[in-house]
């Protein structure tokens, strides 16, 4: 790992009301690595994900990306979550927009790139995620695998320094899954610094540089995919890997 982690975050505590989600979590993610987060429903992965580009405010301690305190009053949050992509569970596309449109639209809001210019970068993120040929379809014409390929082809298109991933499969037909794993599977080829929430293991042992297994709130375990998943040292982590395989 690289002596300066891209995403940095530090004793993260994170209260909703009295409820303690996060209890002192700390993440270290290197450049171009692609961490997978994992762990029972409840467990903060989420809410430690949303913390990172203060989607959420973290109750206690600091996350840095990219060199940038995000957690400074001083710090320019909308600039700052510039250089940090996210795709959700849903979609969130503009259904009154064509693919182009939405993924044009972000450019220039958040860039204030004028129309011609939105456009033909917008084009180039959808050829990236091979949906160069539905640019002018609307949400409802695509399937719900190539509505997420156009979520991920919105946040690409800001050329954020990392991708953030919550749950980017699992509103998906099993049958459409594949795709928006490919196009992810890609963009780690590519280089692209990735932390992904997600129950799709396979895909964590074939692509994940690291597997963290949180639990409570806390990080119980992590390690390369082959060590985590072949020989994982904590009990909880093994009934974990145990019940995710029997389903």
């Amino acid at each position: 790992m690289t002596t300066t982690p891209i995403v940095e975050a530090r004793a993260i505590h994170k209260h909703f009301g009295h409820l303690h989600v996060l209890k002192g979590v700390d993440l270290r993610v290197a450049e171009k690595e692609l961490v997978f987060l994992i762990g029972p429903s409840g467990s903060g992965k989420s809410t430690l994900l949303r913390c990172l580009n203060r989607l959420e405010d973290p109750s206690s301690g600091s996350v840095m990306v990219d060199g940038i305190d995000m957690l400074d009053a001083r710090t320019d949050i909308n600039k700052a979550r510039q250089r940090i992509g996210m795709v959700f569970q849903s979609f969130n596309l503009y259904p009154h927009m064509t693919a182009l449109g939405n993924v044009a639209l972000a450019l220039r809001k958040v860039q204030g790139m004028g129309k011609a210019e939105a456009e033909a970068r917008a084009g180039k993120a959808l050829d990236r995620v091979h949906l160069g040929d539905r640019a002018d379809h609307y949400p409802l014409q695509l399937s719900g695998g190539q509505q997420q390929r156009v979520a991920i082809a919105r946040a690409i298109a800001l050329e954020p320094r990392v991708m953030l991933f919550d749950e980017p499969t699992s509103a998906l037909d099993p049958e459409l899954v594949g795709g928006v794993l490919a196009v992810m599977r890609e963009l780690r080829e590519d280089g692209m610094t990735m932390v992904v929430v997600s129950h799709e293991m396979g895909f964590a042992k074939a692509a994940a540089d690291r597997v963290v297994f949180m639990a409570d709130g806390m990080i119980v375990e992590e390690g390369n995919p082959a060590d985590f998943f072949d020989a994982p040292k904590h009990e909880r982590t093994r009934n974990f890997i145990r019940q995710i395989e029997r389903h």
